[in-house]
Parts: structure tokens; sequence; C-alpha cells
């Protein structure tokens, strides 16, 4: 006699099956996808190398949160490529604190696109200061710079757009912006330079060097494909790129 009034086991109810939400279930795998990857991708390269077209490139093929940086927001620029040693320092602060602020907004991250590409790295600030900033500007702008940096998010991997004079001089040329009418070629080889040396001794996140010479990822979409699958593997170090049908990877 089953003395519990439970009744016996056949007579019980079975416990009901739990219940999965198989939508919950997909979209969870898909997150730990995208964690798995690179969730802060930055562009980089000297005026006129496409940064801000590939960061948008990018964008579009993860369904990513954009940071461009809003060159129209400095209000010394136009003024600075008619009269650098005159603007330099003026034009230097008011980028460096613009973009601080924009690293702050960054640590605000939107749940629902958890990954973000900007076509700036926070770092670039100095490698146009030591170009552009006489010694005894650059000794004040050395004393800020680090105090703001330390509270800069670091990217998963950077992109480096490398290129050569004549071409970002014809690009920049080609997008016919008023302002940038002024640039020399002796200022875009000395960026260069610099950019190369920057990016050759940078060890703060992975570094993917692309020789953006022949870089047309709109009339070549395998170029997409490829270079996308390049950074979602480029773990550590520096690794030098061609975009395929341009010479061996």
């Amino acid at each position: 006699m089953d003395r519990s009034g439970l009744g016996s086991p056949a007579q019980r109810p079975s416990p009901a099956a739990p219940q999965f939400d198989r939508s919950a279930v997909v979209r969870a795998a898909a997150q730990m996808v995208i964690m798995q990857g690179k969730q802060f991708v930055v562009v980089e390269g000297v005026i006129g190398a496409g940064k801000t077209a590939l960061a948008e490139f990018l964008g579009r093929a993860w369904n990513a949160r954009l940071l461009l940086e809003d060159l129209g927001r400095n209000p010394y620029l136009e003024e600075f490529y008619r009269d650098r040693p005159r603007y330099a320092f003026q034009t230097q602060i008011t980028f460096l604190l613009a973009r601080y602020q924009d690293q702050q907004d960054l640590l605000q991250r939107d749940i629902f696109s958890p990954r973000i590409v900007s076509d700036y790295l926070f770092q670039k600030d100095r490698i146009f200061a030591n170009v552009n900033l006489s010694d005894k500007e650059l000794r004040l702008y050395d004393a800020l710079f680090p105090l703001l940096e330390r509270d800069v998010p670091t990217p998963d991997v950077v992109v480096y757009l490398q290129s050569s004079t004549a071409r970002l001089l014809r690009r920049i040329e080609a997008r016919g912006r008023s302002f940038e009418s002024d640039i020399s070629r002796e200022y875009i080889s000395a960026l260069n330079e610099a950019y190369n040396y920057f990016f050759f001794h940078y060890d703060a996140a992975p570094v993917l060097v692309v020789d953006s010479n022949n870089l047309d990822l709109e009339s070549h979409p395998e170029q997409a494909r490829d270079l996308i699958e390049r950074i979602e593997q480029h773990t550590g170090g520096t690794f030098y790129y061609r975009p395929l049908g341009t010479g061996d990877v």
C-alpha cells in the first residue's frame, strides 16, 4: 500500500520536461562567435590611404558600430595647412582632446552591436605631433599625452593601409576637399615615413600591414573576402599582406 499519498509510480504524473528556447540558443551561439572574433578593429593610414572607406566597408560586412573621425570639428585645420608652424599646436591639441572624448564614448559599448570599427588609432596623434610640433611644444604635449592615453581602450587588431606617397597624393587630389588643397608633397612624404616608422615599432596590438596600392574592394569582391578573413585570423605580431591578384601574400 502506498502511504505517501502520491499514488504508485505508474499513477504519479511525470515531471514536466524543461522547455528550451531555441531562438535564444541560436542568438547566444551567434553572440559567442562574434565575441571570439575581433571586437575592436582599427583601420589606419596616412591622409588619403582610404581608412574611412575600408572602415565603412568592414562596418557593413560585420554590422558593426562605426567610430569615424570628424575632421570638420577642428576649426584650425584649414589654417594649419596654410601655415603649419603657426597653427600646429592649436590644431594638435584640439585633435588630441577630441580623440580622447571619442575613446571615452567608445567605452559605452552598444550591446546590440558588440563589434566596433574605427578609422583611426588614438596613438596616431603622437605621429602628427612629432612631425608638426616644435621642441618646446612637443615637451608640453608629451606631458599631457600619457595622462590621456592610459584611459584609452586597446584595439584587438590594427589594419595599417600602407601606400606610396604618389598614390596618397592622387587620392587627396581626386576627393577634392578644399581644406586639403594646400597639402604639400613634402608633408605627405614626411607623414608616410613617420607612419611606417611608428608601425614598425608598434606592439600594443596585432597589426596587419596591407599593401593598399592596388586594393580595390568594390571592383574585386574576392579581395574583400580574403582581407576580412585575414583580419579575423590575425591574432598576434605584425603580418604583411598583399591583396589577392597583386602578388604573393
